[in-house]
């Protein structure tokens, strides 16, 4: 499982110079930890240099917590050797002489913080416990704060502060004392896009600026491009490591992305001659060994026969669709779900889901403000927006959970505010937290959700064995679910939604921590209830490549929907109103960044190693562009159009919206 380890020089086994082995600050070489007899990382190495930032890439299970945590110093190990700064990480005294130059994140949004203390409070504390000077802290705090833009909340407590906010003070905290290496276990999860982006650059910025090494952590496998260096893992193994480039040389090849009508028969027509086939939406999206774009044309309308493709798009694959093919390479054969029964009373017409200037207040804080929007049978709708816009509070109104302050809706035909009963027999709901029962089997949670829907016992046998089909549970209906993988227990949890046979689906956070073929084989499941059954989804995610499989999006601000419609379009007004995508490869992209920021491009973001602006007119932006790095000696590498992603409009929306409103504050 190891056979592709050994792709950097930085793991070679060859003899390194003395000065390439003093850059050495962390050195993990055959780790094992386990938790009684399950072992939860298998023999992994890593080597982190001086200034670099190291990615550890991985679903929930895969054992980044457990390296993360030995690493710093505060889990013991069963074997193998952890070095820090040249110090052998073997007892609690050789764990403390490495401390005081060691920041450390754990997982969580806000864990390391205390809840009743103001933001400005939770620094202080730190900055005391790690003995920084009252001028160091002032200059520090100033710059942090105001970087995070977080300055205007010194006075809010903690426990106010929205999943962003909080996992931005985290990072105040663990890097006020000016770590020489910071350990960030998954410090973007639960965080939306734009919180992401801005962590991103502000750890880009400081390990540029303070030679600072970073170990960074995540189950987000579009973050794989912006590290040096990076390891996945899968089982507490390491399946590949590398730089990025290394990594994507593995798999050579080509995406296809293109749209098929009848989109269920072309889907099962691939499927018969590629590993890799995902419904995006109206779209198909196809791997293949390809790498010439006429020849992998000719294989993909030979695999289509008379189905005719359009749309097509060909492009490289990108570092998850590698990830996922070292996955398919290993597994002894791939799941595939299988078709499932219509669902009987299915209502192939008409609207699911009807929201009607939906208004929540909590006392004098409005959360949810004026709200429409409308969901058709069949159809995927996803409700985007960032942490504390209002997303899951428009869902529990949907639900009858919570009352509306103000206006109307209807789910599956009934009114949400007199037939709070009625709706939740209609509809199903997965929590992020999955809510099922860890201590019983697949068999008896699916028979308890169907006991609390009324099923009789011929309709709970028929409903257990189609979700078990469905789910592709087969060999797991024994089992135990808090023993399950964690794609297991997510298909089980969805199935356990469906066993009343539900109109219309809510999904919250639904995919969190699954590894990348997990998720694939969700949407699977997801594409063919919305095509073949019919039933209405209604989705919520972070995972912005996620959000590209979705019919309709919304995007909510500020408890507003703010833009609205198909992810095509959602990209196409975008480019009109802002312009396309620059990428600038160069060889310090950091102040490649401040550079363009400085040159007047408003919006210019790090991506990776490289740096995204958007332009209105390329041909001149991209002179201005090449004029403003060249002066300061920056090497551009290569300069090229790129398609928008979601990512990039969700950014853009909400940034847009942050100036619209700050400009407004300040209004006499």
């Amino acid at each position: 499982m190891n056979g592709n380890r050994g792709l950097s020089e930085d793991q070679s086994s060859g003899g390194q110079s003395l000065s390439a082995s003093q850059d050495i600050v962390v050195r993990v070489s055959q780790l094992v930890k386990r938790y009684r007899k399950q072992a939860a990382v298998s023999g992994v190495d890593l080597v982190a240099r001086r200034g670099e930032m190291y990615g550890v890439i991985g679903p929930d299970g895969a054992g980044k917590s457990s390296l993360m945590k030995a690493i710093a110093g505060v889990l013991t190990y069963d074997a193998g050797t952890v070095e820090v700064f040249g110090h052998l990480i073997d007892s609690e005294r050789a764990a403390e002489e490495v401390k005081p130059r060691i920041g450390f994140l754990p997982q969580g949004l806000g864990l390391n913080l205390y809840p009743d203390l103001s933001v400005e409070e939770n620094i202080d504390f730190f900055a005391q416990l790690r003995l920084v000077s009252a001028q160091q802290l002032a200059e520090r705090k100033a710059r942090l704060l105001a970087m995070t833009r977080l300055d205007r909340f010194r006075s809010r407590p903690m426990k106010h502060l929205s999943g962003g906010m909080r996992q931005k003070l985290g990072l105040i905290c663990t890097l006020i004392h000016e770590p020489e290496l910071a350990i960030l276990d998954e410090p973007t999860t639960g965080v939306d896009p734009v919180s992401r982006r801005e962590f991103w650059a502000i750890l880009t910025e400081l390990l540029q600026e303070k030679g600072m090494t970073a170990l960074v952590s995540t189950a987000y496998m579009d973050e794989a491009a912006r590290f040096h260096h990076l390891s996945f893992l899968s089982d507490g193994r390491e399946l590949v490591s590398g730089t990025p480039a290394e990594v994507q040389s593995l798999i050579p090849g080509l995406m296809l992305t293109f749209e098929a009508t009848p989109q269920l028969e072309a889907l099962a027509r691939l499927r018969t001659t590629y590993a890799q086939v995902e419904t995006l939406g109206p779209r198909l999206h196809v791997f293949t060994g390809e790498t010439d774009p006429a020849a992998a044309l000719r294989e993909l309308t030979a695999a289509l026969r008379d189905i005719t493709p359009e749309r097509m798009e060909c492009d490289d694959p990108d570092l998850e669709d590698v990830f996922v093919s070292l996955l398919l390479r290993q597994a002894e054969q791939r799941q595939r779900i299988p078709a499932t029964p219509s669902a009987a009373g299915a209502d192939n017409h008409g609207l699911a889901i009807e929201a009607h200037q939906l208004v929540r207040d909590f006392n004098s804080f409005r959360a949810v403000d004026r709200v429409s929007f409308q969901v058709k049978q069949g159809e995927i709708f996803g409700l985007l927006g960032a942490n504390g816009a209002g997303k899951t509070t428009v869902i529990k109104m949907l639900n009858g959970i919570l009352p509306p302050t103000g206006g109307e809706g209807r789910v599956a035909g009934a009114d949400m505010k007199t037939a709070g009963g009625v709706i939740k027999e209609r509809i199903g709901y997965m929590s992020q937290a999955f809510s099922l029962y860890l201590d019983l089997t697949v068999e008896e949670n699916i028979g308890l959700f169907a006991g609390i829907y009324g099923l009789d016992r011929r309709e709970t046998k028929e409903r257990l064995s189609w979700i078990v089909a469905m789910a592709g549970l087969a060999g797991y209906e024994s089992s135990l679910t808090g023993r399950l993988p964690m794609g297991v227990r997510q298909r089980l949890a969805l199935g356990c939604a469906l066993v009343h046979r539900p109109r219309v689906l809510f999904l919250d956070e639904p995919t969190s921590g699954v590894d990348p073929i997990g998720r694939r084989q969700f949407w699977d499941m997801l594409s063919h209830l919305a095509r073949q059954e019919r039933v209405a989804i209604l989705i919520t995610t972070h995972y912005m490549s996620e959000a590209e499989h979705c019919d309709r999006l919304a995007l909510m601000y500020a408890g507003k929907i703010v833009a609205e419609g198909s992810p095509l379009a959602m990209k196409q007004q975008v480019e009109t109103e802002a312009g396309c995508l620059l990428e600038v490869a160069s060889d310090r992209p950091a102040h490649a960044l401040q550079l363009l920021v400085q040159a007047g491009f408003r919006g210019a973001a790090l991506f990776g190693t490289k740096v995204h602006v958007l332009s209105l007119d390329p041909a001149r932006d991209e002179g201005l562009a090449r004029t403003a790095l060249a002066g300061d000696g920056i090497q551009v590498r290569a300069l090229s159009k790129r398609p928008l992603s979601l990512e990039d409009v969700f950014v853009y929306r909400v940034m847009k919206l942050e100036r619209e409103s700050n400009a407004m504050s300040v209004q006499p």
